[in-house]
């Protein structure tokens, strides 16, 4: 059984983002949404309270602390 190459094993749809694309923060203001979602938790009101909170004490720079 011969081994394949990662390239020879990875699906036709599967493409890499380019690296322009990737960003942590978004272009305009930060949401609570956006933390929320960022953070991984669902959004429901106590996570969009702790969210209002969070960008209220820390700004739009509290996203980057999740993000890489």
């Amino acid at each position: 059984m011969s081994a394949s190459t990662p390239e020879e094993s990875r699906a036709s749809d599967d493409v890499c983002t380019p690296d322009a694309l990737l960003h942590s923060a978004p272009a305009g203001d930060v949401s609570p949404e956006d933390l929320v979602m960022a953070a991984g938790r669902d959004v429901t009101p106590k996570t969009l309270d702790w969210a209002r909170r969070k960008l209220e004490s820390e700004g739009p720079a509290a996203i980057e602390k999740l993000l890489p």
